[in-house]
């Protein structure tokens, strides 16, 4: 029974590698699958797993990887400051937008990396642990190849679209377990559902966290040339189980893929998986990853981003077009068992499915600076509104007789004369800061008048250095102008 069912699982990769074309070629290709016991290594699934691929965000594992050695060997410190440079803060989303110049420690960058997959950040990593870009892929390189992954080649530390950046599901499995066996005091860096930066809540892109049971980790990618990838980790009554899933049309079906891959996992005894381990597993006979764009990233379909909540509207909008693309793409043989259906399965199949709502997220802080305070004192310095039109609008202000408050749509836009456009931009709540600034001065600086009544006020008195003039006019006409309109004319 054993032996059969191994035979099972060994024909099934031979099929489905047999139908893998090399990259440019048209026709087919496989979705490297993947899914190893942690403790043992041992392979409990394998589809394409030693193919070439293009890593997308999941890179930042192996830049995590790098920086938590470097911390080991004392070459770096989880309190170290990283100063974000030009070059970083020119890389494309998804990206945190610091401006050039400022600081974050190693730990809080590690922490933005892994949830917000922000290339700015890791660009920054890069740069300052490994004196340039170069410089960090060279440590990239030299480490994977100390922990034996064969097929990666790294250039950059976020993932974005390199031709000459590649790795496998194997590879990535074999980074994985590293992780978590080098740096187990590290092991929640990968299973934060959440950050918080400011007033700013950024949740997890792995849609896996918090949607099935037991899942711990570890990171998503996605770029068009890459398709939808995730490494992930789960954990239940002491069995931790890695998977691996690339290549998918949507972060929906990657993420369905995933979860079954674990359910097929969990199922399965260490008797029954053939003994074979990540070391063990052939090499690929494809010479290059295959370029996923033309099928991820179709023009006549929303753009695809690695966002649970967004890529299930970007599947739903594309519908039956995206099923038969994503079929045609990925070619399979007939099943060899119904246990194993699930890991071929195209996007028709997974039309109906869904996981189960996200649990409740729970953030966790980061800051730029040392310290949150210093953070906190820098964004108030940052925000601060520059006093002197305030208070030159406080000065010139003259007592006059109460009218009514003003507009707090006006008082909060700085107006002291009625602005119709700004009156519609701001029907809205006032800002927060709207009835402060009203009450920084007499309400007459600010008033607002109906349009009838401001064209009945008549010009004020001119100055007494022009009161020489012949004094033909009647004294009452003088007496009738108020004076409010002389502030407001002096605040015009």
């Amino acid at each position: 029974m054993l032996p059969r069912l191994a035979g099972r699982l060994f024909g099934l990769g031979a099929l489905v590698a047999a139908g893998s074309l090399a990259a440019g070629t048209a026709g087919a290709v496989t979705a490297p699958m993947l899914v190893v016991d942690v403790d043992t290594g041992k392979v409990i699934y394998s589809q394409g797993a030693t193919d070439p691929w293009y890593p997308a965000s999941i890179t930042k594992l192996m830049t995590t990887y790098v920086a938590l050695d470097m911390v080991r060997q004392g070459r770096a410190s989880m309190d170290q400051l990283l100063t974000i440079s030009e070059a970083a803060a020119a890389e494309p989303p998804s990206k945190m937008g610091f401006k050039p110049g400022t600081q974050l420690t190693l730990d809080n960058a590690l922490k933005i990396i892994m949830v917000k997959s922000a290339n700015d950040v890791a660009w920054a990593i890069g740069e300052n642990l490994g004196g340039s870009i170069d410089g960090f892929a060279a440590l990239m390189n030299d480490t994977a190849q100390r922990l034996g992954m064969r097929e990666s080649r790294w250039t950059n530390p976020n993932g974005l679209p390199d031709p000459r950046q590649w790795t496998s599901a194997r590879d990535m499995a074999v980074l994985g377990r590293a992780l978590l066996r080098d740096f187990p005091e590290n092991r929640d860096l990968f299973s934060i559902s959440a950050i918080q930066f400011g007033r700013a809540v950024m949740p997890n892109h792995n849609g896996l966290l918090g949607r099935y049971a037991g899942v711990d980790g570890m990171k998503t990618g996605f770029i068009c040339s890459g398709g939808f990838n995730v490494v992930a980790s789960a954990n239940r009554n002491g069995r931790r189980i890695l998977t691996v899933v690339m290549g998918q049309a949507s972060a929906r079906e990657r993420d369905l893929k995933a979860a079954d891959l674990f359910d097929y996992g969990f199922g399965q005894s260490s008797f029954g998986w053939g003994g074979q381990t990540l070391t063990e597993l052939p090499a690929s006979s494809v010479a290059a990853p295959p370029d996923m764009r033309p099928y991820i990233c179709d023009k006549r379909r929303p753009m695809p981003t690695d966002s649970d909540s967004s890529a299930v509207t970007a599947g739903a909008a594309a519908g039956g077009n995206a099923d038969n693309a994503n079929a045609q793409l990925m070619a399979v043989g007939a099943q060899p068992s119904s246990a194993l259906a699930f890991a071929t399965m195209n996007s028709a199949a997974l039309r109906n499915r869904a996981l189960p709502p996200r649990a409740p997220l729970q953030p966790v802080l980061v800051w730029t600076g040392r310290d949150p305070a210093e953070s906190a004192i820098a964004a108030t310095d940052e925000a601060a509104p520059a006093p002197a039109k305030p208070a030159a609008r406080v000065k010139v202000a003259k007592p006059a007789p109460q009218k009514p408050a003003p507009s707090r749509s006006i008082a909060a836009t700085g107006a002291t004369v009625p602005q119709p456009k700004l009156l519609a931009r701001h029907k809205g709540a006032p800002p927060a800061s709207a009835s402060a600034f009203a009450s920084t001065g007499p309400a007459t600086a600010v008033i607002a008048e109906p349009r009838a009544h401001k064209a009945a006020v008549k010009p004020v008195a001119k100055p007494a250095a022009k009161d020489a003039k012949p004094a033909a006019k009647p004294a009452q006409k003088t007496e009738a102008k108020p004076a409010v309109k002389s502030a407001r004319k002096q605040d015009d």
